[in-house]
């Protein structure tokens, strides 16, 4: 019986320990946005990005639902839905961001950027391409309603937080965001974005989030 007992419990710490490392090797093994940092506080962080392209796509519903199928779509064209039948490395953040029901494009800051709206608005979804890939290189999307853009460098004012994903928690941060800007004197360009870098099954006290907006000084 203690035998037996011994073997649970090291399962189980096997177990939890793959919980924890599996987010942690995952966002290792996958690319991210380079950015210099100009600035920081407690509470916010100002940085310069370079240019970069996403490949993005506008959903319209709830905020899950739409990031649910945002997410298909992208993740059909970076492995293999597309006319040359590459497959894209997948890069981190995911972004989604609020886009107006008019059809107009907002500024998407990177990284998955989502922000508080109500139910029935449309969201801009966007997964940044690697380095290795430019305008000429990736391959056309086979789903006409995933599209490639250029963004150019710009700066971004972000907070980072780990945590739960839930509406209530990114809100609190974003508001948190909205002061450090405006204590700074920092001019907000297009909606505050929400990032999110891990995947869905990580821990949620390890899920590493951000709330970011572009911004001019």
């Amino acid at each position: 019986m203690k035998r037996l007992l011994r073997n649970v419990a090291l399962a189980g710490m096997v177990a939890l320990a793959a919980l924890v490392l599996l987010p942690a090797r995952f966002a290792m093994a996958i690319e991210m946005p380079a950015y210099e940092v100009v600035n920081a506080w407690p509470d916010a962080e100002l940085r310069r990005y370079g240019p970069s392209i996403v490949a993005e796509t506008r959903v319209e519903g709830a905020r899950e639902d739409a990031g649910t199928e945002g997410f298909r779509r992208l993740a059909g064209y970076i492995f293999g839905g597309n006319r040359a039948r590459a497959s894209i490395a997948m890069t981190a953040p995911v972004a989604q961001s609020p886009t107006p029901s008019s059809g107009q494009r907002i500024a998407m800051t990177a990284p998955v950027a989502q922000s508080s709206t109500p139910a029935g608005d449309a969201w801009t979804i966007a997964f940044t391409m690697p380095r290795t890939w430019s305008m000429e290189t990736l391959p056309v999307p086979d789903d006409p309603r995933v599209t490639l853009r250029e963004l150019p460098a710009r700066l971004v004012l972000a907070r980072a937080y780990r945590g739960s994903w839930s509406l209530a928690r990114m809100d609190e941060e974003s508001r948190t965001l909205q002061a450090a800007a405006a204590r700074e004197g920092l001019r907000a360009v297009g909606e505050i974005a929400w990032a999110r870098y891990n995947p869905p099954w990580t821990p949620w006290f390890l899920k590493r989030n951000e709330v970011m907006i572009d911004v001019e000084r």
